[in-house]
């Protein structure tokens, strides 16, 4: 078998050592054309078309630090999948050794200290459904079947965002198999330097294993949804927007979105695939005063479509599910933003008109507040004068359709970034993406990320991600 080392020379994997590996396992190995591998080596985004060497599904941590050992034994370039969810692939790589963690999704929810014990194979959904239970929820994301993992080691932010902080300001540990295939526990008084650098540093430090979460009393019922107009009413319904989300309390998040509108059962048959602006609405207090503070979105022109009502805390994080499945194209720029000018709301209502395929938008994240109140060096997520995240988010279907969306992409990005921040979301990164933008995401933390990486990982054994070189 055909395999790349590290270094990505190529090299003759003999089938007795292969043999070896599946002696030390509990969980399934895959080589191409095995059943079950096509399924495990694919991800999220169709652009990404890589095919490992050899394909570990782990069933647990033993298995995770077998593969590490596995890999340096043979030299054999690593990489990890969790939800495989990352839009610049990083979970797989040609000829490499994959550890598919997908089999690993328990969760267990302490309800006397409020954390949530996760294993990194989980979904968000998969947390979310654990917790809820007890009227309890993690700082997570806005799409359910994004892997906890990457969404964490990249900082993460959701509808809890504004009240909390980042996803990586609201862990309280992990445990990491690291690169001399040891396992320890990473928290504030525990290896704090691998601590620090895992909440939004990236994954290139470790193998994390599982993440216990720091839990707020949420729902179970929130008031949530969107509400759509014709994108005639843009600049009137973006104005609304810049207006509530400087007066919004923490307790309420607002997203922007202009796109072609869905075939969602919720807007007219008439508008599917006609331009519409939304808002998007999560108010996670009481549901008796959310309802008071979204009225004014409710009741502003004549919109389309309204599913702003009161929901379950749970369904309203697989809202947007069916925005983002598996096996489409696609290709985004982000940047951060500290406010929401007059002149960037034309040119998101500009670049919107120029939208070519169905399923892309131009979207506007509000996530201010707890973020902004904690001191840069907090995590190596920084970017603590973030307010808004500005998302160009190009999907379609065909790869003959690549050169016009990434063009739209790509152009859009170009005339908007003079807004942003300077800084830029790591997890928001495209394959193509260059060495500045990466320092654009990490800013002052790359230098004490790179110091990080030097202690716990010399050798670069974990190199398929963002790599930070030690």
């Amino acid at each position: 078998m055909r395999a790349k080392t590290r270094e990505g020379r190529e090299i003759d994997l003999k089938q007795d050592t292969l043999d070896g590996l599946k002696m030390r396992l509990r969980g399934p190995i895959f080589v191409p054309d095995d059943v079950g591998y096509e399924e495990s080596r694919t991800v999220w985004n169709a652009m990404i078309d890589r095919k490992p060497a050899i394909v570990a599904r782990c069933l647990g941590v033993a298995d995770v630090i077998a593969c590490v050992r596995f890999a340096r034994e043979n030299d054999l370039l690593l990489c990890i999948k969790g939800g495989g969810h990352n839009i610049a692939g990083l979970a797989t790589a040609d000829g490499a050794l994959m550890l598919d963690m997908s089999l690993m999704r328990g969760v267990w929810v302490d309800t006397q200290r409020k954390i949530a014990h996760a294993q990194a194979g989980c979904l968000l959904g998969d947390v979310d459904r654990e917790t809820q239970v007890h009227g309890l929820a993690a700082v997570l994301g806005f799409v359910s079947l994004t892997g906890i993992a990457g969404l964490t080691l990249g900082g993460g932010f959701g509808y809890l965002t504004r009240r909390w902080g980042w996803t990586a300001d609201n862990v309280a540990g992990m445990d990491v198999v690291t690169a001399d295939e040891g396992l320890i526990h990473a928290s504030s008084d525990e290896n704090a330097d691998l601590f620090w650098a895992l909440r939004g540093g990236g994954g290139n430090f470790g193998v994390v294993a599982s993440i216990n979460y720091v839990l707020y009393p949420i729902g179970p019922e929130i008031v949530g949804g969107l509400v759509a107009w014709p994108a005639s009413e843009a600049p009137k319904v973006l104005d609304l927007y810049r207006a509530l989300a400087e007066e919004a309390p923490p307790e309420l998040t607002l997203v922007a979105i202009m796109r072609p509108a869905p075939p969602a059962p919720w807007l007219p048959k008439d508008w599917h695939g006609k331009l519409i602006v939304a808002l998007l609405a999560c108010y996670t207090g009481k549901p008796e005063e959310g309802e008071k503070v979204v009225a004014p979105i409710k009741s502003f022109g004549n919109p389309i479509g309204d599913v702003l009502v009161r929901r379950p805390y749970a369904q309203m994080q697989s809202l947007l599910d069916a925005t983002q499945p598996k096996g489409r194209r696609y290709y985004w720029k982000s940047e951060y933003l500290s406010r929401i000018e007059p002149e960037l709301c034309e040119k998101v209502i500009d670049h919107a008109a120029r939208i070519g395929s169905p399923h892309s938008a131009v979207i506007l994240f509000q996530i201010g507040g707890a973020l902004n109140l904690l001191d840069e060096e907090h995590s190596a997520v920084g970017n603590r004068n973030a307010r808004y995240v500005l998302n160009i988010a190009g999907s379609w279907g065909q790869a003959d359709e690549d050169r016009a969306n990434i063009g739209w992409a790509r152009e859009a990005w170009n005339d908007m970034k003079r807004f942003s921040t300077g800084g830029t979301y790591i997890n928001f990164l495209t394959q193509d993406e260059r060495p500045e933008r990466v320092e654009a995401a990490f800013g002052k933390a790359l230098q004490r990320l790179a110091e990080v990486k030097r202690r716990w990982d010399p050798e670069n054994v974990f190199r398929t991600n963002r790599n930070i070189k030690p």
